[in-house]
């Protein structure tokens, strides 16, 4: 069987790696091995930064809905405790975008929410 080297197909993986690293600092775009360490590691990032992009949003979402919510005098634990008891399944997403653009019907989700929530009133 004849020898074969693998001189192109190195080269090619080579330049796959360097091609993925560009704009790395110092030598971590410039020389395979170190550029390979930063591959795996900002790919490694990248993967969980989808993860937590998620919680982040969420966390967004949440705190325009009370923002909205206490400018109407409700917090936002009684906001959601009332919209579930009055079954509004409406989810945060829509309910962060409502509280932005258009607070006339946000507000009106607020009253219902007051009058399905159980906070006691007088204490």
């Amino acid at each position: 069987m004849p020898r074969v080297k693998g001189g192109a197909t190195t080269r090619h993986r080579h330049k796959k790696v360097l091609k993925l690293t560009r704009g790395h600092r110092a030598t971590k775009h410039a020389l395979y091995r170190r550029a390979h360490e930063s591959m795996l590691k900002s790919l490694s990032y990248a993967y969980r930064h989808r993860k937590e992009r998620k919680s982040d949003m969420r966390r967004l979402w949440i705190a325009r809905i009370n923002a909205a919510a206490r400018i109407d005098g409700l917090t936002y634990s009684r906001f959601i405790e009332g919209l579930s008891r009055a079954g509004i399944a409406l989810d945060r997403k829509v309910l962060a975008e409502m509280a932005v653009s258009d607070p006339v019907a946000f507000s009106k989700l607020v009253t219902i929410a007051r009058e399905n929530s159980r906070q006691v009133h007088d204490k």
